[in-house]
């Protein structure tokens, strides 16, 4: 990012038909030696306004001031976006923390898990914070000072032990007593977003599923508890606080490489309908990344799938990306 101020040079002996304006990199500018006066004449200095730097210069002689205009570029110093990243234990989440610590020079990385052993899986340093969503006052000190929050927290079912795939069927799962998606997707997701505005952020991005139009979903049928209910309240909590957002409502979750295959927008569950409803997680933390970074990107939610590897081309431009989407809920 550059800013551009103009100064004013007041010059006894350039021709008055000079005129010259170009960028340059510090705050004054070289002349050649042959357009200064001689040791006759002299040039006097004075600031005329507070924001711009403008040199006056008199010829002793014939009083006359000759003006030329140049545009100075400054280099603006562009402070790092602190990010919390909650859920960084998880799958997703641990890729989004290290993506943004790779990129030091645009992010402070912090994450916020629930165990000790979840910090010391993704390195343990003293940016990760422990912390139990579930209780507010617990994740206070981990939003304090931060910029921007990935929220990348939810629910997980557990397996019924005794479950033999050999025998054919479907296995039963179940969620723990306090882990409920109630729990979990709606009010933990609350509490983030509650203290996140409590604390000033600029933008939540938010990582959900796709399917929350249906409430016929298989996925809420898992351990009878809505999943997707609560996912979405949650979401439109986020839509009606204010803090400008982003809403990503990933399609069937993948462990493959990133970066290699065209991604898909769309929006109310549409692309369930189509053959392209999965997606790798790198590819959607580098979407949360992106959304950090782009303003096409805010006050947006967006289905997220992409097509299979080797056909269409990778999706570089993120900016194109976001620009698709034109759904706020």
């Amino acid at each position: 990012m550059a800013i551009m101020t103009t100064t004013t040079f007041f010059h006894p002996l350039l021709p008055s038909n000079t005129y010259k304006s170009g960028a340059v990199s510090s705050s004054f500018v070289s002349l050649p030696r042959s357009q200064f006066p001689s040791s006759s004449s002299s040039l006097q200095f004075r600031s005329l306004v507070s924001d711009s730097s403008s040199i006056c210069g008199r010829n002793k002689f014939t009083g006359k001031f000759r003006r030329v205009s140049v545009t100075v570029s400054a280099a603006a110093t562009t402070e790092p976006l602190t990010v919390l990243v909650t859920g960084a234990g998880g799958r997703t989440g641990q890729i989004v923390y290290k993506k943004l610590k790779e990129r030091s020079d645009q992010f402070v990385a912090r994450g916020l898990v629930r165990t000790k052993e979840s910090k010391e899986k993704i390195g343990g340093e003293d940016e990760v914070f422990i912390g139990d969503i579930r209780d507010s006052e617990a994740i206070a000190p981990a939003v304090q000072g931060i910029d921007a929050l990935v929220i990348l927290t939810s629910a997980v079912p557990q397996m019924k032990p005794g479950f033999d795939p050999s025998k054919g069927g479907r296995p039963e799962f179940y969620f723990e007593d306090g882990a409920y998606p109630e729990q979990v997707d709606w009010i933990g997701q609350k509490n983030q977003i509650d203290a996140a505005k409590a604390a000033g952020v600029k933008q939540i991005v938010l990582v959900g599923s796709m399917g929350g139009t249906n409430i016929n979903h298989p996925l809420n049928s898992i351990g009878n508890a809505n999943i997707l209910v609560w996912k979405r309240k949650a979401e439109q909590y986020l839509a009606d606080s204010g803090i400008p957002y982003t809403i990503i409502r990933a399609g069937g979750l993948q462990d493959k490489e990133g970066g290699i295959r065209e991604l898909l927008v769309g929006k109310d569950d549409e692309l369930l309908e189509t053959e392209t409803r999965t997606i790798a997680r790198a590819d959607v933390a580098e979407v949360c990344v992106q959304a950090l970074q782009l303003e096409e990107a805010k006050f947006k939610a967006l289905d997220l799938a992409s097509k299979p590897e080797g056909t269409g081309t990778p999706t570089k431009d993120f900016k194109a990306l976001f620009s698709q989407v034109t759904t706020r809920f």
